[in-house]
């Protein structure tokens, strides 16, 4: 119940903000005919009723179950086995990421096609697992977050010389759509479990810098991605 509390209270929390926004703007500016401002209204109930039940989710499910497989994973005491699970988890949960799908349908209809959302989905979930794993290997053999991301946000820069334009942006929109509502409760919970069993005489905040490195996987797939399309 206290659960239930919490994702109702946020929910609305989110929620009021915009809401307050919009309608004061409805009122003084923008005088929205009324059919389409009462779907407005009927839209942000639905909206308010599914972050409430996704907060739920994230709460009760979501986090307890990326923690549980943190904390399992090390138990055979097979690094590859945490390397290579940390990559299939990163794959999944950001094919499921609502936002990268968003991203993909826009790339695609912007493309006319030439970037089909498939292809750009599967670049930048490749993407986020190898980082992902990468993240475990950083956690195992208890590498500095800086000596990883300096040396990957020096590879984008230098890819951004070579690849198109276009895929500049989109490489960079890639890398945020990933940082979603799906993706960041798991491989935070994730990242936290193994690292609480791994660095027991350490603090499990080394867990974190984890989504830090996953966005830049996305970033560095679509890069490449417009290396090859070139």
């Amino acid at each position: 119940m206290e659960d239930i509390k919490d994702s109702v209270k946020e929910s609305f929390l989110a929620i009021l903000p915009v809401s307050a926004v919009i309608i004061l703007l409805q009122i003084f500016l923008i005088g929205l005919p009324l059919e389409k401002f009462l779907l407005f209204l009927i839209g942000l109930l639905m909206v308010t009723f599914g972050l409430m039940f996704f907060l739920m989710g994230v709460n009760i499910g979501l986090l307890p179950v990326g923690d549980m497989i943190g904390r399992a994973l090390p138990k055979p005491k097979k690094k590859w086995l945490i390397i290579i699970v940390g990559l299939l988890l990163g794959i999944a949960v950001t094919v499921a990421e609502p936002d990268v799908r968003v991203l993909a349908t826009q790339v695609d209809e912007v493309s006319d096609g030439k970037i089909t959302s498939t292809v750009l989905i599967l670049s930048v979930a490749l993407g986020v697992g190898i980082f992902v794993a990468l993240a475990m290997v950083r956690t195992i053999y208890k590498i500095k977050l800086p000596y990883l991301i300096m040396p990957a946000y020096l590879l984008v820069f230098l890819l951004g010389f070579f690849t198109p334009e276009t895929f500049v942006p989109i490489s960079f929109d890639a890398g945020g759509v990933t940082t979603g509502p799906l993706t960041v409760p798991f491989i935070l919970a994730l990242g936290v479990g193994v690292a609480s069993v791994l660095r027991k005489d350490e603090s499990s905040s080394e867990g974190f810098g984890l989504v830090a490195l996953a966005s830049i996987g996305p970033i560095l797939a679509v890069l490449l991605l417009g290396v090859i399309y070139q």
